[in-house]
């Protein structure tokens, strides 16, 4: 287990964490990456590329992601009340950067088509999650967005996921992708849930 340190406790009572350390120490971390999308008030389709977003409920089926309070394309998802997540391909690191710019037009040059439920999905996507914004939590200087699962994409066999780790883009080596010797116990898990059933 990594050593343990502890900062300055701030007048808060809470201790005091340097910020580029927090990020450095949460950088272990390996995520995906996805673009959260809608339709601004004009109908023009408006995105970013988000790494917090997490699977939250099966049932109700509710999953979350953390935008800054600040960002532009958010306030487009409070009002417009829904959003498509984008799960990306390693091939689409272009596009994250892209996404993840202050690019007044990131959909330019971007295949992308609107669904059924009105919603701007990235074509050649891993996987499409169509949500109505549930609630709201304040987060810091994020929020906390569940959304209410409204529709999702079908399950493909190819294609790999774009990763982020240590501040740069990463992949999965083609050997590792064997599953999980805790697989089934943990489809097991997910599926059978119970009220007092906890980890």
């Amino acid at each position: 287990m990594a050593d343990m340190t502890s900062e300055a406790v701030a007048d808060s009572g809470f201790p005091e964490i340097d910020a580029r350390r927090f990020r450095n120490v949460l950088g272990q971390f390996c995520t995906g990456i996805t673009v959260i999308t809608t339709f601004d008030d004009a109908h023009t389709p408006v995105g970013f590329a988000c790494q917090s977003f997490a699977a939250l409920s099966l049932d109700p089926p509710l999953v979350l992601f953390c935008p800054t309070k600040q960002s532009r394309t958010w306030a487009a998802i409070e009002h417009a009340g829904r959003f498509c997540v984008n799960v990306l391909a390693e091939e689409q690191q272009q596009l994250c950067a892209r996404f993840g710019s202050r690019e007044p037009d990131k959909f330019a040059g971007t295949a992308w088509h609107a669904t059924e439920f009105d919603l701007p999905r990235i074509d050649e996507a891993l996987a499409a999650i169509e949500c109505t914004v549930s609630e709201v939590i304040d987060g810091g200087d994020h929020n906390i967005v569940i959304g209410r699962v409204l529709a999702l994409s079908e399950t493909t066999e190819s294609g790999r996921p774009l990763l982020f780790y240590r501040g740069q883009y990463t992949a999965i080596e083609p050997e590792k992708t064997v599953p999980a010797p805790w697989r089934a116990d943990l489809d097991h898990f997910l599926t059978t849930t119970t009220l007092d059933t906890w980890l």
